[in-house]
């Protein structure tokens, strides 16, 4: 990673090294930055998802040529990347979460990370398979130091740091991904109701019924928790 990040800056060195001409015409549009190509990234990625993000669709919101993309930016892999991590950083939790120890803690921690993916619904489908960047380590650490002081056993650090990231990625990507309406619900309810000899259980939780999202992914991490907590 390190050596990726020393060629990309010598090939930016480089491609600063450029005719007066050049110069001059880069000077005459727009002022890029990279911060302002991030932020413009997220909101075209908000409003198209993944596949609507392109170098030159990008540039035409911008106001500017593609290629003057590249004087901030490697390629398209690196936005996807910048802005997977820009919305995903964390400021840390309340006092009030604080105050009730190391369970408020995560419990914040975790329903402010899957709170910024809902905002962002294509950030679930990238994290998977994207670079982790700085706010994505810093989440990890702050929730690996967290269980550690908690006195979660070091063997024990990463399986609970996975089953959490599992827990926390397979709900949102759940939540985004089941686009059933109401009546769509009710529908499929009914059709299970005629079924109940074969499914009793679910027919008698009304599993299809229930759209309680927040409060089932709540309880569903005090389970987990409630495995974690050191006897």
């Amino acid at each position: 990673m390190a050596a990726k990040r020393s060629g990309a800056q010598n090939k930016r060195s480089q491609r600063k090294s450029v005719s007066p001409q050049a110069g001059q015409a880069l000077r005459s549009e727009p002022p890029l930055s990279r911060e302002r190509i991030v932020a413009t990234a997220v909101e075209l990625l908000d409003a198209e998802g993944v596949d609507g993000l392109t170098m030159r669709r990008l540039a035409d919101c911008l106001g500017s040529g593609a290629m003057s993309l590249y004087w901030h930016v490697d390629n398209k892999e690196e936005v996807f990347d910048l802005a997977l991590d820009a919305v995903l950083e964390y400021r840390g939790p309340p006092q009030t979460a604080g105050s009730q120890g190391w369970r408020g803690e995560v419990v914040h921690m975790l329903e402010d990370w899957r709170a910024s993916m809902l905002r962002h619904p294509w950030s679930a489908s990238l994290l998977p398979r994207r670079a982790l960047g700085p706010n994505i380590l810093g989440r990890l650490e702050m929730l690996s130091k967290t269980l550690s002081r908690a006195g979660v056993a070091d063997a024990d650090l990463n399986a609970a740091i996975w089953s959490l990231w599992n827990y926390v990625m397979g709900a949102t990507i759940t939540r985004v991904s089941f686009d059933l309406s109401d009546e769509d619900m009710a529908a499929a309810q009914q059709r299970l109701t005629g079924l109940s000899e074969r499914y009793p259980t679910i027919e008698r939780s009304r599993l299809l019924l229930d759209n309680d999202w927040d409060g089932a992914f709540r309880k569903g991490l005090d389970f987990l928790l409630d495995g974690l907590t050191p006897g």
